[in-house]
C-alpha cells in the first residue's frame, strides 16, 4: 500500500501546548520515555500533538531526556534499570528498585490526578505501566521496531492499544489490541523546504552526497568502514558528511576537503533530504526520518541489539526495495566501496534510475501523519 500517497501533510491549526481552545487545561496525561533518541524523539512529536493536554514527563536522572524534552513538560524521574541475563546480587536491588519506582510512579498519577499514560517502551515502561494499570488509568504503549523488544511484549497484555512502527511486529503480539501508526517524527522532518541550506557545510548543488548515521550514540565500527572506503568515493568526486558520535577516537583521523566528521548534526532532515545516499545503521527512528525524507541507504544493523532487532527493520526497508541491507559480519571495505561507486557514479543512467526507484519506494513506507495518529489514539482512550 502507498502509504505516502494515502496520507497528507500533518494538520494545522494547532492550539498552545497544554491548552484547550479556549485557553483552559484539558486532560492531564504522563509520558514515560527515557534513555535514546529512538524513544525519546516519538515521545516528543506525540507530545507536540497534544496541544490540548497538560503533559508531564517521566524520565530517569542524568539521561538524554534532560537535554531534548521540552522546558514546557514538567519533568519527574525515577531510577530504573534493565535486569541482568544472570542472576546475581545487583538482580535483588534492581528488583527492589523497580518495586520502589511503580510506588513512586502510583503516588504521582494519584496525587497529579493524571488521565492516562502513554510511554515508548524501555526499561521505564515497566513501572509506569503497572503503576497506572494498578489505579486504573488507561495506557497507549508505542513500539517503534518490527520486532517488538521483551518489555513491550511483557507489558503489552496490560496496554488499552500498543501503536506500531511497523505493521509486521503485529505478529509478536497476540490477543493484544494494535493499530499501525507509524513512528512520529520531530517537526522539521515534515517541513519540506525545497532547496536546503546546510549550516556550517560548504556543499555544492550538483555534488553526489554520501551521509554516513549511527544511530544517536554513533558507530565506531561503521566509522571504521565508512573511513577505509572513503579515499576511493572522494576520488569520484562524491563529497561525505559523517555523524560519528562521541564515542570514536579517530574520528578526525580523515581529513580532506570534501569529507565532515562531526559528531552530531543538528539540521539532519535538511542533510537527509539533500543527500543522494545514505549509510547508517537500522534503529526504528532513523528508518522513519529516512523515509520521511525519501532517502535511498546502505543499512548495516547494529550486530549487537537486543534480539537483533534492527535487523528486522532493516528487511522491511529491503524487501520494499527501499534499501540494501547488508550483515555487518559480511561487509568489508572492498564490498562497500564498489556497491556505493556502483550506485553513485552519475555516468550510467541506470544507476541513477536505480537510485530513483529506491528513493521511491523508501517515501511510500512513510506515514506523515503518525504523530497525529498517535495523538488521537491517546484522546479516545476512556477511564
Amino acid at each position: 500500500m502507498d502509504k505516502a500517497a494515502a496520507n497528507s501533510q500533518p494538520r494545522t491549526g494547532r492550539t498552545e501546548v497544554g491548552k484547550s481552545a479556549s485557553g483552559k487545561s484539558s486532560k492531564k496525561i504522563l509520558i514515560a520515555a527515557s534513555g535514546t533518541g529512538g524513544h525519546l524523539f516519538p515521545a516528543i512529536a506525540t507530545a507536540a500533538a497534544l496541544p490540548d493536554y497538560h503533559i508531564e514527563w517521566l524520565g530517569v536522572p542524568d539521561r538524554l531526556e534532560r537535554q531534548l524534552v521540552p522546558e514546557q513538560y514538567p519533568m519527574h524521574t525515577i531510577a530504573v534499570e534493565g535486569f541482568q541475563q544472570k542472576f546475581s546480587l545487583k538482580t535483588v536491588k534492581i528488583a527492589l528498585g523497580l518495586g520502589l519506582s511503580i510506588l513512586k510512579v502510583r503516588k504521582l498519577l494519584r496525587q497529579g490526578q493524571f488521565d492516562a499514560v502513554f510511554t515508548t517502551g524501555g526499561y521505564i515502561a515497566g513501572p509506569a505501566v503497572v503503576a497506572a494499570r494498578s489505579l486504573g488509568l488507561p495506557v497507549v504503549l508505542h513500539e517503534s521496531n518490527a520486532l517488538p523488544g521483551k518489555v513491550t511484549r511483557f507489558l503489552s497484555r496490560w496496554c488499552d492499544v500498543v501503536a506500531l512502527g511497523f505493521g509486521e511486529a503485529a505478529a509478536y503480539l497476540p490477543k493484544v489490541r494494535t493499530m499501525q501508526v507509524g513512528t512520529p517524527v520531530r517537526p522539521q522532518f515534515l517541513i519540506n523546504k525545497g532547496s536546503e541550506t546546510l549550516p556550517g557545510l560548504p556543499i555544492p548543488a550538483d555534488v553526489p552526497l554520501i551521509v554516513v548515521v549511527g544511530g544517536s550514540q554513533g558507530a565506531v565500527a561503521v566509522n571504521r568502514l565508512v573511513r577505509q572506503c572513503a579515499p576511493a568515493w572522494l576520488d569520484a568526486g562524491i563529497w561525505i558528511v559523517h555523524q560519528t558520535g562521541e564515542n570514536d577516537p579517530d574520528a578526525q583521523s580523515l581529513s580532506h576537503p570534501h569529507y565532515f566528521a562531526l559528531p552530531f548534526y543538528s539540521e539532519m532532515a535538511a542533510l537527509f533530504r539533500r543527500s543522494t545516499l545514505a549509510i547508517s545503521r537500522a534503529g526504528a527512528g532513523t528508518l522513519t526520518e529516512l523515509a520521511v525524507t525519501h532517502t535511498p541507504s546502505i543499512l548495516i544493523p547494529y550486530p549487537f541489539a537486543a534480539e537483533d532487532h534492527q535487523t528486522y527493520n532493516a528487511k522491511v526497508f529491503a524487501n520494499a526495495g527501499a534499501a540494501l541491507l547488508y550483515p555487518q559480519s559480511d561487509l568489508t571495505p572492498e564490498l562497500l566501496t564498489s556497491k556505493v561507486l556502483h550506485l553513485l557514479q552519475s555516468s550510467d543512467s541506470l544507476q541513477s534510475d536505480a537510485l530513483q526507484q529506491m528513493a521511491d519506494a523508501t517515501g511510500k513506507l512513510a506515514i506523515l501523519d503518525s504523530g497525529d495518529r498517535m495523538a488521537d489514539i491517546i484522546r479516545s482512550l476512556k477511564r
